[in-house]
């Protein structure tokens, strides 16, 4: 228990801020799964939707600051070479 006012505060704000940022890094973590089943799917329709749909959550994550901005980039750069490799 916290022992003073600002304490208390900041206990409220993380966790707060903790639900918020668990809640955006889940649905990353979801999607990033939905592009990976697209691409063992073999279909590439799908898998390029879902990749669109990816790097639209990734770049909200790190434009919030939830997400590394290099952790980003990679997961973008290795989901487009393995959509190239699909073709």
């Amino acid at each position: 228990m916290a022992n003073t006012k600002s304490a208390a505060k900041r206990a409220r704000q993380t966790t707060r801020r903790t639900a918020i940022n668990k809640r955006s890094l889940t649905a990353v973590k979801n999607q990033l799964k939905n592009v990976r089943d697209a691409l063992k799917g073999g279909s590439k329709d799908k898998a390029k939707a879902a990749a669109a749909s990816f790097f639209s959550t990734v770049d909200k994550a790190v434009k919030a600051g939830r997400l590394h901005s290099n952790a980003a980039d990679r997961h973008k750069s290795r989901l487009n070479s393995a959509l190239a490799k699909l073709a």
